[in-house]
């Protein structure tokens, strides 16, 4: 073994941090030297994924006392290690210094190569952030449960084989056969108008996005099963109601973001029509002739098909068609097209690994057209390493989707909340940090809770306390927060159907709400929450990070013990060097505010009149501090 020191995470060893712009310079370090013996070469050894190892001598720089390289790449997603060749005590060996999971940053030396794990490089091509996603706090909605403008027990439209709840208390069940298929969906009457109506809540939440589940035609209450893509489900409204909902929400400066279902359909959809209820000819299960036809694959025409995840009531469809792709993004009548044109602001795809990169780049191409789209992925790992279907994805390399469901955030959050664990999760957020763009992690979507997940408060052992806790850390990381209908009113639930009950507009958590509210507000206003690079840094009982932006800096710290401490910068280790200037440092260390058990705090500085604004999430124990 030989003392080597290589650290990604550091100016010292890599410049410049994380992810690299096509084309940039970037320099590579490393501290070698061999006891009782000499070092003969350096190289280091990288791939572009999928392609063959290139190697590179690293020469020794006599001002750094470092060996060092500098490349430029195109874009693409690399892996790197180092390859160490020198003598010692007689003979010549080869060494290896690889990735490990260590909270420092730091690899490790290895002797052999089947040992190697390598580190990874992200390469992007610029593009322009969206500045209005970037800066806005997001609110998503399951349109059936959310709000009505309707007397209770009442639909827009009739239905056959549905129920309707009796109170909009009741919790949500499905009703399935011995098969487990759902054999009569369950509504409790929300509709487009009814969150049209919501708006001035909305408003006064601090909402600026609102990222509506499916709303077109389907049989479900959840509408995955898409059977129309140009017509609004009757149960939630008509185009009129959909427009007139687009043009308050934008008169009230919020933004409108959809759900893209586009990897299946409901087998009754138009498209399929398994029932005839599009007509005899109409559909692909109804005729060979149908131009829907070569969108689906049949085993045993018509009983026996492709479905989604094996789902009979969702046939998948085959995304390599051309007439689908036309259909979907690419004709100048297409679904993407079409709504776009009406003025959405956005949309989500629905699995994105389901879909081909060609066929997403293939939307983004189209919404480019359009000024200030943004084109939001469900991931539910690390986007810049995916692995779907064997093929690697190119999700955070540009002309792709702009930012993805950040559910590692997620996942780290809760982790910390329910188990402590520091430096675990420092590890987890870090490495994403690293791994995405800065414009791709800007436009990201951060979720606490979705349609898919547990409730946060019931994942919190319904401890509201730990809910605001959540939202405060949600806030301070980087990404487009987004907080899930109820959260904020104290909605529990378990996974489906029941984290898809009714708003509890009789019943809110008016407590919970007020801590929400003034934690979206500070968060607006607040711009180096909102576009300011992360630095994350801890002590065995805090974690923290700092949001740079210009000549602000605002710091987040949260105690996760049962017993109060104190928030200052003193005795914290970052895990990679702060861009703090001396004087607001010092102005931090010498700073400190009482920290309560399991409470946060946010510190904000301005380089100019070298004061520290404290903000504990209530507004009447916000005060400055001359430093």
């Amino acid at each position: 073994m030989i003392p080597i020191v290589f650290n990604p995470w550091s100016a010292k060893y890599k410049q410049p941090f994380g992810a690299v712009e096509q084309a940039q310079v970037v320099t590579f370090r490393l501290e070698a030297s061999v006891p009782n013996g000499q070092i003969e070469h350096v190289a280091f050894v990288y791939h572009r994924d999928q392609e063959a190892d290139q190697t590179v001598t690293m020469e020794w720089d006599v001002d750094s006392n470092l060996y060092e390289t500098k490349i430029q790449l195109d874009k693409g997603l690399y892996f790197y290690h180092f390859q160490i060749t020198y003598q010692q005590e007689g003979h010549r060996k080869i060494g290896y210094y690889i990735k490990q999971t260590s909270l420092t940053g730091e690899g490790k030396f290895v002797e052999q190569a089947h040992q190697i794990e390598e580190f990874q490089l992200t390469c992007f091509v610029p593009e322009a952030i969206r500045p209005w996603f970037e800066t806005s706090v997001a609110y998503q909605i399951f349109p059936d449960r959310f709000a009505t403008h309707l007397p209770r027990h009442q639909l827009l439209a009739e239905r056959e084989n549905i129920f309707i709840y009796g109170s909009h208390t009741d919790r949500p069940m499905y009703i399935k056969n011995g098969k487990g298929e759902v054999t009569r969906w369950d509504f409790y009457g929300g509709t487009l108008k009814g969150i049209e109506e919501k708006i001035p809540y909305l408003v006064d939440l601090g909402i600026q996005v609102v990222y509506l589940n499916p709303i077109f035609t389907a049989n479900s209450n959840h509408r995955y099963d898409t059977s129309d893509y140009f017509e609004i489900d009757p149960l939630l409204g008509s185009k009129s109601d959909f427009l007139s909902l687009l043009d308050h929400l934008h008169q009230a400066g919020i933004r409108l973001i959809l759900d893209g279902v586009f990897s299946h359909v409901g087998r009754n959809s138009r498209y399929f029509n398994q029932d005839g209820r599009y007509g005899e000819s109409v559909g692909a299960s109804r005729s060979r002739q149908s131009k829907y036809y070569p969108w689906f694959t049949f085993t045993n025409y018509p009983t026996e098909y492709k479905s989604w995840w094996g789902i009979s009531d969702l046939p998948q469809i085959d995304k390599t068609q051309k007439s689908f792709q036309d259909f979907i993004y690419q004709g100048v009548d297409s679904v993407i097209r079409y709504w776009t044109d009406l003025g959405v602001d956005g949309w989500r795809l629905d699995v994105a690994d389901e879909l081909p990169d060609t066929f997403i780049e293939g939307i983004r191409q189209v919404l480019d057209h359009y000024q200030d789209r943004v084109l939001i992925g469900e991931v539910w790992e690390d986007a810049s390493n995916k692995i779907a279907y064997e093929k690697r994805r190119r999700y955070t390399q540009g002309g792709n989707l702009n930012g993805v469901m950040n559910y590692p955030f997620r996942d780290a959050i809760l982790e910390l909340l329910q188990t402590n664990q520091i430096p675990s999760v420092v590890y987890k957020i870090q490495t994403i940090l690293e791994n995405y763009p800065y414009q791709f992690l800007q436009q990201s979507l951060n979720n606490l809770g979705t349609h898919d997940t547990k409730r946060l408060l019931t994942e919190l052992g319904n401890q509201t306390a730990d809910v605001r806790l959540a939202y405060a850390l949600l806030f301070a990381l980087p990404g487009t927060p987004c907080v899930y209908y109820g959260d904020e009113a104290g909605v529990s639930g378990q996974a489906d159907p029941d984290n898809r009950a009714f708003y509890p507009w009789d019943s809110i958590d008016h407590q919970l709400f007020y801590q929400m509210k003034q934690l979206i507000e500070y968060r607006n206003e607040h711009e180096a929450l909102q576009k300011g690079e992360t630095y994350l840094f801890y002590t065995e009982d805090l974690f923290g990070c700092l949001r740079h932006y210009q000549n602000k800096y605002t710091i987040f710290m949260m105690n996760l013990t049962d017993q109060q401490t104190q928030a200052t910068l003193e005795n914290v280790h970052w895990v990679r060097e702060h861009p703090i200037p001396p004087s607001c440092y010092q102005a931090f260390q010498t700073h400190s505010s009482p920290l309560a058990k399991r409470e946060f705090v946010f510190l904000t500085i301005t380089q100019e009149d070298q004061k520290i604004e404290v903000y504990y999430g209530r507004k009447q124990e916000q005060a400055e501090h001359k430093a």
